[in-house]
């Protein structure tokens, strides 16, 4: 492994403290799945969510009892961030992508923009407003977030983050890397309040295949019902002048009737 100046000049950065994790965009809450299927011992101290939906799966999914917030009607001190000599304090804020990703409307992230993905704003309002600043902070979300396109944003992002005091290593990430059979690539972001060392983990081979997370005997209630299918392909078929070329069969990915025949009787 190469060595660089950072090793040399930058302390490791070590939890040993009891972690209190602050979720915010917390939706069903996959960091706090990350710390538990890690082992580590942690309590649920905020999550943010705005969904209502998404957050009665994270109650469910985590055993808590937190209520739908919007991001924007919180402050500083609702975050409750105290006593950080005893307490490590890791805040993730894995911020809405729809104006991001290559498949949405690429609205961006700028401050004041109003977009989904400008909620980003909100967490430099609310690290603004805190007494304590929080020790790790974390983000995920595609790696749109630093193309050319949102590459201001994402710099005056880290600019504002050198500011408080953070060092950050950010890095596009493969889940197909990490023992996922899936091919999902992802931009994180570690910020540590101190001059502190980071690396990202190795990568590891990749021992399992898409047929390893299928059960085996599946209810029927699960099944497409083949009726139902065509008769929403026949509808799709006669509302074709309404529909993009890739649906009506003129472009990449495309299936006709027999396909999908074939593909229900299997």
């Amino acid at each position: 492994m190469q060595m660089t100046l950072f090793d040399l000049t930058r302390e490791p950065f070590e939890i040993k403290n009891d972690i209190r994790l602050i979720e915010l965009f917390a939706g069903v809450g996959s960091q706090a799945m990350a710390l538990r299927n890690l082992g580590a011992n942690f309590t649920h101290w905020k999550a943010i969510e705005f969904d209502k939906y998404a957050m009665a799966s994270y109650n469910a999914i985590h055993g808590t009892n937190f209520e739908p917030t919007d991001i924007r009607d919180i402050h500083g001190k609702d975050l409750e961030i105290t006593d950080t000599y005893i307490h490590t304090y890791i805040l993730t804020y894995s911020f809405p992508c729809q104006d991001l990703s290559i498949s949405g409307l690429q609205k961006g992230m700028s401050k004041g923009s109003q977009t989904r993905s400008g909620l980003l704003w909100e967490v430099e309002r609310l690290l603004c407003e805190v007494e304590e600043l929080p020790q790790v902070l974390v983000m995920e979300n595609v790696p749109m977030v630093h193309s050319l396109q949102n590459l201001d944003d994402f710099e005056q992002w880290i600019e504002f983050l050198n500011s408080k005091g953070y060092t950050s290593y950010y890095e596009d990430l493969n889940a197909s890397d990490y023992g996922v059979a899936q091919n999902r690539e992802r931009t994180f972001m570690v910020s540590l309040l101190g001059n502190y060392n980071y690396k990202f983990p190795a990568p590891m081979p990749l021992n399992k295949i898409m047929k390893d997370y299928l059960e085996e005997s599946v209810d029927s209630n699960y099944y497409v019902n083949s009726q139902k299918a065509l008769d929403l392909i026949k509808e799709l078929e006669e509302r074709s002048e309404s529909l993009s070329p890739t649906i009506k069969g003129g472009g990449r990915g495309s299936i006709d009737r027999h396909e999908w025949d074939m593909t229900l009787t299997k």
